[in-house]
């Protein structure tokens, strides 16, 4: 029970008396903290003495601690109290984190759009989920969020009776946007039903005063009457040997309104203006405990619903009836199990969800119901810092909410950066990204973001992303989506360049494979391309695996003789005696090929092979079948002039840890420098993992330098030529 009035805070004594009966947990070494925070309360003017009070007796009554109450004290009363390091110094570095935590709820709140124009953005709904989001978010401490809603309940209390009109409008609109579904989605339901019938009355104050004249009794008599059918349904429940738990309570008078305007009721046909909820172990006790309750009290005809033969859509399941309880005053009762109960309030048919409807977010559900059971564990016995522990390492760790200088609230995946950022807002303003402030400092564009920062995105007049951001380990991209933009802007800007790539890549491979190259159109359809420039690029960028273009290439229909390649000059000369760049000492226009036993590739030391009707078939020195050939058919060979379209295969191996991101890693570097991937296989032998990467280059250049960036891989304790 939410505590109504407290002692005057000169008298220490009595508040502290007060709390313990409400069930605070109070030690002797926490009463001086407390007398120190209720000696500042004394002093300060009378109306903020009120509001403090009543705040600490509201986290009293929800039985939490010493510093949340010093923290309560403290901020209600309003006044000077030095910085940061002299509150530590005086109450502790508990207090002084719990009340910076409700500071900040305190300011994100005041990004509310006031009550005249929050209606009139199209996203207003979004921006409002956001913003509950992201004062959840903000608490690092499950306290912060109850002591938040104490002192705007406290600030309520004084609200309906000395605030003006534009205060309450103001207090009623943060009521009914931020605070009030808070506590209702974390289950403080004697918080949120007080805050909602407090802002009803600032909202509609002739219309509350209606509602409780017609109830004809006040909510202490309505409070009173609950008792008194709790008690009498235990017993009978006892007696007729059921174990079960009953609770109830009385509709408080916002809710009451709400059901009359969305079933448009008179008050005389709300029937559950007065409620009770049984619990029982089974669903035959359900059942039994039906009949106890009609054989007690005479069953109103037609109001009887059975949402556990008949789940509703959520799959909220319980009995629901309405009776003419004592004195002839209407009575719902509720009967279901535990364990309906436990899904009704904390599952997918979780109160908070079914009635604020909207979209689903299961991720976020999930949490919201994790925070109720550490809330319904804080509220036990549990210690203050068990708890503080638990939520900063269990809750919203995978999500940050920040601003835009304009005030909108984004959530972004934990670790995203001020580059993710200017991504989602608009591809564009991440293109031409090339700084970032954050609180107004400029920051460095791959550091984390937290959640409350504003962010502003310094952007150039025109220009592109940097091909560092897609580098993992410079930590510039967090999220696959920016960095699938960036990809896609990369890709669009080497159009004519991926064109040629895959040119040259399909005439190798149909070399490789010992067949003619087909119309390019007829390939371009097996492969699922419309057009041959857009197959020629997907091939040039890897985006075709080797596999699937060499079935295309062997499933392809044969090339016409008659008909020429479009793409391939009608007056080209033969092919020269070359292959990659390699001539054969005092011979010209000799076929050579490249073996695929070493795979050699510029500036390798090399010699050739004569062999029978395939020419000469090229080695690197040192490879092992070098030995092996006859020597009289050995011939000198040498590197040529670079032709800009060479492309050599090589084997790369990489080993090192057990890192899951090894391959995603690599690929990533490789795809940067341009270098076309035709295999990849990893083998893991105990702890240590061996991938080996077939990869076109286009020299040794180019080929020291992958070998330079894969060795700084995360992981990788080795990089060499296979």
């Amino acid at each position: 029970m939410i505590v109504q009035s407290q002692p005057a805070a000169t008298d220490t004594a009595g508040v502290l008396s007060a709390w313990r009966t409400a069930g605070a947990r109070i030690d002797a070494a926490d009463e001086a903290r407390l007398c120190d925070a209720l000696a500042v309360v004394a002093g300060a003017v009378e109306d903020r003495m009120r509001i403090a009070l009543d705040a600490a007796g509201i986290l009293a009554a929800l039985r939490l601690d010493a510093e949340a109450l010093v923290a309560a004290l403290l901020l209600g009363a309003d006044v000077d109290l030095g910085d940061r390091d002299a509150v530590t110094e005086r109450w502790g570095p508990g207090v002084a984190a719990l009340m910076d935590g409700a500071r900040r709820m305190r300011e994100t709140q005041a990004l509310l759009p006031e009550a005249a124009n929050a209606r009139r953005a199209p996203d207003h709904a979004h921006q409002l989920e956001q913003l509950r989001k992201m004062l959840l978010a903000m608490a690092q401490d499950a306290r912060v969020v109850l002591l938040r809603l104490a002192e705007h309940l406290g600030w309520m209390r004084w609200i309906v009776r000395a605030g003006s009109d534009a205060e309450r409008e103001s207090a009623a609109h943060e009521t009914f946007e931020l605070l009030a579904p808070l506590a209702n989605r974390l289950g403080v339901w004697q918080v949120k039903w007080e805050l909602e019938d407090l802002a009803f009355r600032c909202r509609d104050p002739e219309t509350y005063r209606q509602i409780a004249r017609d109830l004809d009794e006040k909510r202490a008599d309505r409070e009173t009457f609950i008792a008194e059918v709790t008690t009498r349904l235990r017993d009978e429940l006892a007696t007729a040997g059921l174990k079960g738990e009953v609770t109830g309570r009385p509709k408080h008078i916002y809710s009451i309104w709400k059901k009359m305007q969305r079933k448009d009721l008179g008050l005389a046909d709300v029937f559950d203006v007065r409620a009770v909820r049984v619990l029982v172990d089974d669903v035959k006790d359900c059942y039994a405990a039906l009949g106890i309750v009609h054989n007690l009290w005479t069953p109103f005809p037609r109001e009887f619903d059975d949402y556990i033969a008949k789940p509703k859509a959520n799959s909220y399941r319980s009995l629901h009836t309405a009776v003419i309880g004592p004195g002839d005053k209407v009575l719902e009762v509720q009967i279901r199990t535990h364990e309906m109960h436990q899904a009704n309030e904390l599952g997918i048919a979780a109160h908070w969800r079914y009635k604020e409807g909207g979209r689903r977010d299961l991720g976020f559900e999930e949490r919201i119901a994790w925070l109720r059971q550490v809330l319904d564990w804080r509220l036990g016995d549990a210690d203050s810092g068990e708890l503080a522990e638990s939520f900063r390492t269990e809750l919203f760790q995978d999500t940050v909410y920040v601003l835009t200088p304009q005030g909108r609230v984004i959530d972004m995946p934990r670790g995203a950066t001020p580059v993710d950022f200017a991504y989602h807002v608009h591809s564009d303003l991440g293109h031409r990204c090339r700084g970032a402030k954050v609180n107004g400092a400029i920051v460095p564009l791959n550091q984390p973001l937290a959640t409350g920062q504003r962010v502003e995105i310094i952007a150039a007049k025109e220009g592109g992303p940097s091909r560092d951001w897609l580098n993992s380990a410079l930590g510039y991209l967090r999220s696959q989506r920016a960095r699938a933009k960036v990809r896609q802007w990369f890709n669009s800007q080497n159009l004519e360049q991926a064109t040629a790539q895959g040119r040259t890549v399909l005439d190798k491979e149909a070399q490789r494979l010992g067949v003619a190259l087909p119309p390019l159109e007829a390939l371009a359809g097996v492969l699922g391309h419309g057009k041959v420039d857009d197959m020629l690029a997907a091939v040039g960028r890897g985006d075709v695996g080797t596999r699937a273009l060499q079935t295309a290439l062997r499933g392809a229909p044969a090339p016409d003789p008659v008909r020429r390649d479009p793409l391939r000059d009608a007056d080209a000369p033969p092919a020269t005696g070359r292959t990659g760049g390699v001539l054969v000492v005092g011979v010209d226009r000799l076929l050579t090929q490249l073996s695929r036993c070493c795979k050699p590739a510029p500036p390798d030391p090399i010699i050739g092979f004569v062999t029978r009707g395939r020419g000469v078939s090229i080695h690197r020195a040192s490879c092992p079948n070098v030995r092996q050939l006859t020597v009289d058919r050995q011939v000198e060979v040498q590197w040529g002039a670079d032709r800009p379209d060479a492309r050599f295969t090589v084997d790369i191996e990489l080993q090192g840890g057990t890192e899951d991101t090894l391959l995603r890693d690599a690929a990533d570097i490789l795809s940067r420098e341009k270098v076309a991937v035709r295999a990849a296989r990893t083998v893991t032998h105990g702890l240590r993992q061996r991938l080996r990467i077939t990869v076109d280059v286009a020299g040794g250049e180019q080929l020291a330098r992958v070998m330079t960036v894969l060795r700084d891989v995360p992981g990788v304790g080795e990089v060499r030529r296979c």
